[in-house]
C-alpha cells in the first residue's frame, strides 16, 4: 500500500511540476477524486501533449494565413479535362500494369461517426445500399475486392479510424469476414488527437474529471498516424508505390481506377487530385486552384464570394475545379514528407467545446468558446515536386453522404438516386429495357462498370420491379 501511494503520489508531483510550467496545472484539479485507472489514464492522456507545440499554435492564431490575400492571387488550376484525355488509353495501359504488379495499395478515412445521420455508429456501417442495404463499408470493400480479383494481384487497404470509431469498426469488419477481403490484406490504424483550449487564455479543456477535451486531429492526421502504427512501414515492405485515397462517405468512387492511376503515373506526379466541376459558385466543397505554381485547395468557407463568383468570357466559372477528396500519392512522396513534422500546418477553429469548469460544473456552452485543431491532407500538394489534376464526372465517381436524410444535396436520399441512375445507365447501355422509376442496383462483384455488365447480362431482358444484381 505505501508503495502504490508513494507511486500515485511520484505521478501526480511530477506532472504538477510540468503542469505548472505550462500553466496548465487545472488538468490535475480533481485528482484526489478519481480512481486508481482513472488517474493513470488522465496521466497518459496529458503525456501525450506536447504542451510546447500546443502553446506555439495559441501564440501565432493571429499570423495564420491570410486566404483572402491568396484568393486574389489565385488562377484555375492546370487540368487534365473531361473531353480533352488526349493519352487516356496510355493513362489506362499504365494503371492497370502498377494493379496487375501489385505496387498499388488503398487507403480509406473512416474516423467518422454517422451522428449526422442520425446513426450511434461508426459512418461506414450507415445502410446506403437502394435494394440491398449493403452499408458503405460493404459496397467500397466489394468494389476493392472486385478489382483485387480483375487484376490478379493484392491491393492492401489501409483504413484510417478515430477512438471514436476504432473497436465498432474493426469488430463489423471481422463479424463480416472482412467482406471477402483476406484479413492479412486489411490494416486498421487510429488517427491522432489533438486538445480544445479554451479560446480565450489557451488553457487545455476537460471533457470530465478525469479527461481531456479530446478530438481526432483532421485527415491530414493520416501522415503522422501512418508512421506512427507501423502502417508506413508495412506499406513500404509489401514494395507499395502508388497509394489511393478516398474517403468512407463516397460510395460511388471509382477505387484504383486505372485510368487516374495512370494518369498521376504517366505525367511523373507525386499527388493528384481528382476534381468535378462545381454545380454552383459557392457549393460546399474545397476549390483546387494554383497559386504562385503550386496546385493548392482552399476551403469553400475561406474563398470570397466575390473571387469564387468570377467567371469567363463563355459564362463559365473561372474557379471550376471541386475538391473530391479522392487521391492519389505516391509513397516515396509520403515518407519525404512524413520525416517533417511541419509538411502539414495545422488550422484552427472556434467551435462549441462542452467542458468542466474550476468549479467542477459541467458547461454546455451556447456561443463558440474554445479553439479546436486540425490538418488536412490537401495541405501536401504545394509540397509535391508535381502535382496534377484529373476532371472526373460526378455522375459516375462522386456522391457524398455528408447531410441529413431528406436534404437536397449530399444526402442518403441523393446518394441512392445516383447509385439508381448510374446503374440503370449502365443497363440501358447493355439492352436491358427498365420500367419508369424502378430501382436497380448492381453489386460490385457483379459488375465493377458497364462493360463488365454487358459482357454478363442478355440484352433484351425486362426489369419491371426493383432488381438487385449481386
Amino acid at each position: 500500500m505505501v508503495d502504490q501511494f508513494f507511486q500515485k503520489s511520484s505521478v501526480h508531483e511530477e506532472l504538477s511540476r510540468e503542469l505548472a510550467a505550462r500553466r496548465q496545472e487545472h488538468l490535475l484539479r480533481s485528482w484526489k477524486q478519481l480512481s486508481s485507472e482513472q488517474q493513470q489514464h488522465l496521466a497518459s492522456q496529458i503525456r501525450n501533449i506536447d504542451f510546447a507545440a500546443l502553446s506555439r499554435l495559441f501564440e501565432t492564431m493571429e499570423s495564420r494565413t491570410d486566404w483572402d490575400e491568396l484568393s486574389r492571387r489565385a488562377e484555375p488550376p492546370e487540368a487534365i479535362r473531361l473531353g480533352n484525355q488526349l493519352s487516356a488509353v496510355d493513362a489506362q495501359t499504365a494503371g492497370e500494369g502498377a494493379l496487375r504488379n501489385g505496387k498499388v495499395g488503398a487507403i480509406l478515412v473512416a474516423g467518422g461517426q454517422g451522428t449526422r445521420l442520425g446513426f450511434d455508429h461508426p459512418k461506414g456501417m450507415y445502410p446506403i445500399g437502394p435494394i440491398s442495404n449493403a452499408s458503405l463499408f460493404q459496397i467500397l470493400l466489394e468494389k476493392l475486392l472486385a478489382i483485387r480479383r480483375r487484376f490478379g494481384a493484392p491491393v492492401p487497404l489501409y483504413v484510417m479510424t478515430s477512438n471514436a470509431t476504432h473497436q465498432e469498426t474493426k469488430e463489423y469488419l471481422n463479424a463480416n469476414h472482412w467482406f471477402g477481403l483476406p484479413s492479412d490484406e486489411v490494416y486498421l490504424f487510429c488517427q491522432g488527437v489533438m486538445p480544445a483550449v479554451d479560446a480565450a487564455t489557451g488553457r487545455v479543456l476537460l471533457s470530465d474529471k478525469g479527461n481531456l477535451a479530446l478530438s481526432p486531429d483532421g485527415h491530414g492526421g493520416m501522415l503522422a498516424a501512418l508512421d506512427r502504427t507501423g502502417s508506413l512501414a508495412d506499406i513500404q515492405r509489401r514494395g507499395l508505390t502508388q497509394l489511393f485515397y478516398f474517403q468512407v462517405d463516397n460510395p460511388l468512387v471509382e477505387i484504383c481506377d486505372p485510368k487516374f492511376l495512370g494518369f498521376h503515373i504517366f505525367t511523373g506526379s507525386e499527388m493528384s487530385t481528382l476534381a468535378i466541376l462545381k454545380r454552383d459558385p459557392t457549393e460546399r466543397v474545397g476549390n483546387i486552384v494554383r497559386i504562385d505554381g503550386h496546385t493548392r485547395i482552399i476551403e469553400y468557407s475561406d474563398l470570397p464570394e466575390d473571387v469564387a463568383c468570377q467567371r469567363n468570357s463563355n459564362g463559365t466559372l473561372r474557379f471550376w475545379a471541386g475538391n473530391t477528396a479522392i487521391h492519389v500519392f505516391d509513397v516515396a512522396f509520403l515518407r519525404r514528407a512524413a520525416a517533417d513534422d511541419s509538411s502539414l500546418p495545422f488550422h484552427v477553429a472556434l467551435k462549441k467545446v462542452p467542458y468542466f469548469d474550476d468549479m467542477e460544473n459541467h458547461i454546455e456552452p451556447t456561443v463558440p468558446n474554445a479553439i479546436k485543431f486540425e490538418r488536412f491532407i490537401f495541405d501536401l500538394l504545394p509540397l509535391a515536386r508535381k502535382a496534377i489534376v484529373v476532371e472526373t464526372d460526378p455522375a459516375s465517381s462522386f456522391a457524398p453522404v455528408k447531410n441529413r436524410p431528406g436534404e437536397e444535396r449530399d444526402s442518403p436520399d441523393t446518394c441512392r438516386n445516383l447509385m439508381t441512375a448510374l446503374h440503370r445507365k449502365w443497363l440501358a447501355a447493355a439492352g436491358v429495357k427498365i420500367g419508369v422509376d424502378v430501382p436497380v442496383e448492381i453489386s460490385p462483384l457483379f459488375a465493377l462498370d458497364a462493360v463488365e455488365l454487358r459482357a454478363k447480362i442478355k440484352p433484351g431482358i425486362e426489369i419491371l420491379e426493383p432488381t438487385y444484381f449481386y
